[in-house]
C-alpha cells in the first residue's frame, strides 16, 4: 500500500525582483514519508518553508524540481485531493449563514453526494460539539467555535489524508482538548493527519512523528520518542542505594520531587551503553534493592525544536 504521503528530493525557487532576476529558494532538496494511519507534525520557524510544501501536497504550487504524492498518486493530479480534506490558517466563513447553511455550501463545493449531505452535516456538528448551534449564525462564533466548524468542513468527504494548518491557534484550553480528542478518535478510525503547527505542546501530544524544517531544508525527522530522549541517561525510581555504589556508578539524586511512597528514593543514571547499564541493575538487584521504574530521560518537545533551529542557524 503506498504511503499517505511521499516526497523526494522536492525543491521549490520562486523566482522575484525586477523582471524575476532574483531568486528565494524555498524549499532545497526535501525527502519525507508519512505512513498511511500517522499523525505527522511539521515544524519549522517563520520561513522555513512549510506552508510551500503545503501548497505543493495541496496542489497549488508546483515545485521547481522533485516529486510528491498522496497514496501514489501525483499531487499535481486533481484526483489526488478526491480524498483530501483541509482546514487552513485563519479561515473565513460567511458571517451571515449559519453553521449548517455553511457546511451545505462546502458539502457542493466538495461534491458530497446531496441525498447523504444532510446527514453527513448532522454527525459532524454533532462530533464537533456544535450540534446544538447548526441554526445559530456564524458571524456570532467564537474563535474555538469557528476551529471546529473549519473541521466540520474538513471532513465533509470523509477524507483518508487530512491537512490541518494550526488548528488549535487562538483557542482556549477547553476548545484545544475538543480538537486534539477529535484528532486522536480520526486517527483510531484510519485517518492520516499532516499537522502544521507552532504550538508544540500540542504537536507533542497527538503526533506519532515530526519533522523540522529550517531554510527550505529537512534538518530532523523522527518519532516524538527518538527526537526527545536524552542519550543513555535514565530516571531510576527505587528503594535506597547503598551509598558505595551510588559513588561507584556516579549515580545522582534526581532533581524532582519525592515519589509519595516514603520508602522510594529517585536518580539519574548515566550508562554508557545498554550492558553497562544492565550490570548496574544486577548490582542493585544483588543489593537487594528494589526497582519501581526505570525511564528514558526526555526533554520536551519544545526544547529540543529551539535547540535543533539554534544549532542549524547559519553563522552572523
Amino acid at each position: 500500500m503506498a504511503p499517505a504521503i511521499s516526497v523526494s528530493d522536492l525543491s521549490k525557487t520562486y523566482r522575484t525582483g525586477l523582471f524575476g532576476r532574483s531568486s528565494v529558494r524555498a524549499l532545497d532538496g526535501v525527502s519525507l514519508t508519512v505512513p498511511d494511519g500517522a499523525i505527522f507534525g511539521l515544524l519549522g520557524p517563520n520561513g522555513a518553508g512549510k506552508t510551500t510544501l503545503v501548497k505543493i501536497l495541496l496542489g497549488l504550487v508546483h515545485p521547481t524540481a522533485g516529486t510528491a504524492s498522496l497514496f501514489g498518486t501525483p499531487a499535481r493530479q486533481p484526483s489526488a485531493r478526491e480524498r483530501i480534506g483541509f482546514l487552513p490558517e485563519n479561515h473565513r466563513f460567511p458571517g451571515f449563514l449559519t453553521a449548517e447553511q455553511t457546511l451545505h455550501v462546502y458539502g457542493r463545493l466538495a461534491d458530497v453526494d446531496g441525498s447523504a449531505r444532510a446527514d453527513r452535516i448532522a454527525a459532524l456538528l454533532d462530533k464537533v460539539g456544535l450540534g446544538d448551534r447548526r441554526d445559530t449564525k456564524v458571524k456570532t462564533f467564537s474563535k474555538g467555535m469557528l476551529q471546529r466548524l473549519g473541521l466540520a468542513q474538513a471532513l465533509l468527504n470523509d477524507p483518508d489524508l487530512l491537512f490541518l494548518d494550526e488548528p488549535t491557534s487562538g483557542v482556549d484550553p477547553v476548545g484545544r482538548q475538543v480538537i486534539r480528542d477529535l484528532v486522536l478518535e480520526l486517527r483510531d478510525d484510519g485517518t492520516s493527519i499532516f499537522l502544521n503547527s507552532h504550538l508544540l505542546s500540542e504537536v507533542e501530544k497527538v503526533c506519532t512523528q515530526v519533522a523540522i524544517l529550517r531554510d527550505g531544508r529537512l534538518v530532523r525527522e523522527g518519532t516524538i520518542e527518538e527526537l526527545t530522549a536524552v542519550e543513555r541517561v535514565y530516571d531510576l525510581t527505587s528503594t535506597a542505594i547503598p551509598d558505595e555504589i551510588v559513588a561507584d556508578a556516579a549515580l545522582e539524586a534526581s532533581p524532582d520531587e519525592a515519589p509519595s511512597d516514603g520508602e522510594l528514593r529517585r536518580y539519574r543514571v548515566r550508562a554508557d551503553n545498554r550492558s553497562s547499564l544492565n550490570d548496574l541493575l544486577d548490582r542493585l538487584r544483588s543489593a537487594e534493592v528494589a526497582i519501581e521504574s526505570i525511564t528514558p530521560l526526555r526533554r520536551s518537545l519544545e526544547d529540543y525544536f529551539i535547540d535543533v533551529v539554534d544549532e542549524e542557524m547559519p553563522p552572523s
